[in-house]
């Protein structure tokens, strides 16, 4: 039988041993649950295309740290394997006129092209883009028919995306920007991870987590 001291010592090497692991872990870059990302409870549905693993980024265009990240990840995005997919949404936080803003130019299929100049104008130039004629004018000078965006902008395919924006982030358990999910699965956050970078290495270990389950 086992003492009382005994257990106690027994005991307390463990939690030494459990806390030991924790620095041994993050020295081999190996990413751990519960500090560097969570598990998505319940796990969501994702719609990537059968046989890749859908990586989500949950932004917000006001948001500063969403901004220092947009470099990063067009970094990372640019080295994007064969087998992931990417999907943004933007999340219903602050000025809801930003998330309109991009699933309107999503809708018109410059998201990608203009994101840069919106998170700039906002960020840089001091301006809120907080109304639809402020939105125009910044985008008028890129391009953007003016008559057409606010065709866009009013129309029921953005409301119903931004709708769905809107449940993703309540799905997932989004309570700061920005923040990635893997797979459907796995969350994690610069705020998580240490940094930026750290999360989008955190990302990568997920998604080859996921690669493995899959074979």
């Amino acid at each position: 039988m086992i003492d009382a001291r005994r257990r106690t010592l027994i005991s307390a090497g463990a939690a030494l041993a459990g806390t030991a692991a924790l620095p041994a872990a993050r020295a081999q870059n190996v990413p751990v649950e519960g500090r560097d990302y969570r598990l998505v409870s319940p796990p969501q549905p994702t719609e990537a295309p059968a046989g890749k693993i859908e990586v989500i980024e949950f932004f917000w265009y006001g948001c500063p740290h969403c901004n220092a990240l947009e470099p990063v990840l067009k970094q990372w995005l640019s080295k994007l394997p064969s087998d992931v997919f990417f999907k943004r949404v933007h999340v219903p936080f602050g000025d809801r006129r930003h998330q309109q803003l991009y699933y309107t130019l999503e809708s018109m299929g410059l998201d990608e092209k203009l994101d840069n100049v919106v998170f700039r104008s906002i960020h840089v130039d001091g301006n809120r883009l907080d109304t639809p004629e402020k939105m125009v004018d910044v985008l008028s000078k890129h391009g953007v028919d003016k008559d057409k965006f606010l065709e866009v902008w009013k129309s029921f395919t953005v409301r119903t995306k931004m709708g769905r924006g809107t449940q993703l982030t309540q799905a997932y358990g989004v309570d700061g920007v920005p923040a990635l999910a893997v797979a459907g699965k796995y969350y994690t956050a610069p705020s998580m991870a240490g940094s930026n970078d750290g999360a989008l290495r955190v990302v990568d270990w997920l998604v080859q987590k996921e690669r493995q389950a899959g074979k």
